[in-house]
């Protein structure tokens, strides 16, 4: 039974060892559990330069735009640092979050008994831990405008980059949140620099929105990031989404 096609993505360094093991598991579902896929393959990051001149070309993104599933492995490499940056295997990585919409970016972290004395932090602070990340991801300061280097006033150079984030880009990620919290212990924690960035500020106002229209049954908390960071290491299983 043919469940849906699939672009596989290896990209560069361990990426294409990850991408081979994956490939295993979706052959294994084929022999053993009837479950066919439409596989296809293609060149992102370092690997799509060297063969290209770009970190990924307009067919691929073409091809990824149609597809059910893109499954990326890696893109980057120490040989690739000197191109210029608008080449980079990173703009091949950018360029797809940003061309397939993909703007809630998901991190679980979890710590397994097995490895709870291989962590950095003390074994009670992340035996158990299960908590996950989410990230606004397709713009913010990647992808705001305007954003480069130029000559500046007093005959240097000066670099910029723009944090923008609309109404309906805060809104749809904070639904993702919310309905992840609601699967799991059902909390939420929104990190923002409210205290000095009007993007903050904004942030803070639309999350408190999403919660009181749609989502008041999860717990919803607010936090500055820099306090937030500290207390992912200080007590983490504080946090749920």
């Amino acid at each position: 039974m043919k469940v849906g096609s699939i672009l596989i993505l290896p990209g560069d360094g361990i990426g294409p060892e990850v991408m081979a093991e994956v490939s295993r598991v979706i052959q294994w579902f084929s022999m053993h559990k009837n479950l066919e896929f439409d596989l296809s393959y293609d060149l992102v990051g370092g690997c799509s330069y060297d063969k290209y001149g770009v970190p990924v070309t307009d067919e691929t993104i073409e091809k990824a735009n149609t597809v059910d599933a893109v499954l990326l492995g890696a893109v980057g490499a120490p040989k690739y640092d000197s191109l210029d940056f608008s080449v980079k295997p990173e703009r091949g990585l950018l360029r797809l979050r940003k061309e397939m919409d993909l703007y809630a970016n998901l991190r679980p972290a979890q710590c397994f008994n097995s490895l709870v004395n291989y962590s950095s932090l003390k074994p009670e602070l992340v035996s158990g831990l299960d908590i996950m990340i989410v990230r606004e991801l397709s713009s913010g300061s990647y992808f705001g405008e305007p954003r480069g280097i130029s000559k500046s006033d007093d005959g240097g150079r000066i670099g910029i980059n723009t944090t923008s984030y609309t109404t309906n880009e805060i809104r749809r990620v904070a639904r993702s949140a919310f309905e992840l919290a609601q699967k799991r212990k059902n909390r939420v924690c929104s990190m923002e620099k409210a205290n000095v960035m009007e993007v903050g500020v904004l942030w803070r106002e639309e999350l408190q929105f999403i919660h009181d229209t749609e989502f008041s049954d999860v717990e919803l908390t607010h936090m500055y990031a820099d306090a937030g960071a500290m207390q992912l290491v200080r007590a983490p299983k504080q946090f749920d989404v």
